[in-house]
């Protein structure tokens, strides 16, 4: 982000500060609204099929998001399918990072690239984050609670 600061324009490293720190809650570039309203999508589509299957009325956990995809049906129910909580939310990621791949096309060097590669980040973080945690620990946690 240092690095960046110095080559693009305040308002524009304010936008992607803004995205990178995860605050995009009134997002003003049509590209933020894109990569939002996919996310939305998505989660929404994981919360119908949790709460059909724990049927219960999702309604309430639902939020407006303007994008539809019939694809996305599929990659969410395969990844709520998934025996590997792990495996289901890497394929969760890995749709965001093929939706991301196509919101680069035909973007070189623009604030949009920026964008899209801190999101792409933001997923490798995440990842990151998670090869070096202690699963032992975290598996002992969770038995703990049963």
């Amino acid at each position: 982000m240092a690095r960046c600061a110095e080559f693009i324009p305040q308002k524009d490293f304010g936008a992607l500060k803004r995205i990178s720190g995860g605050q995009t809650q009134k997002p003003d570039l049509g590209i933020i609204k894109k990569i939002q309203g996919f996310e939305t999508m998505l989660r929404n589509e994981l919360v119908r099929i949790r709460a059909a299957h724990r049927k219960i009325d999702p309604e309430k956990y639902l939020r407006p998001d303007g994008f539809s995809g019939q694809s996305i049906y599929h990659i969410a129910l395969a990844a709520h399918r998934n025996p590997s909580p792990l495996d289901g939310e890497r394929l969760l990621d890995k749709e965001r990072w093929n939706f991301l791949d196509e919101l680069a096309i035909g973007h070189y060097f623009d604030l949009d690239f920026l964008i899209v590669y801190a999101g792409k980040l933001l997923v490798l973080e995440r990842w990151e984050r998670i090869s070096k945690s202690d699963k032992a620990a975290l598996l002992e946690g969770e038995l703990s609670k049963i």
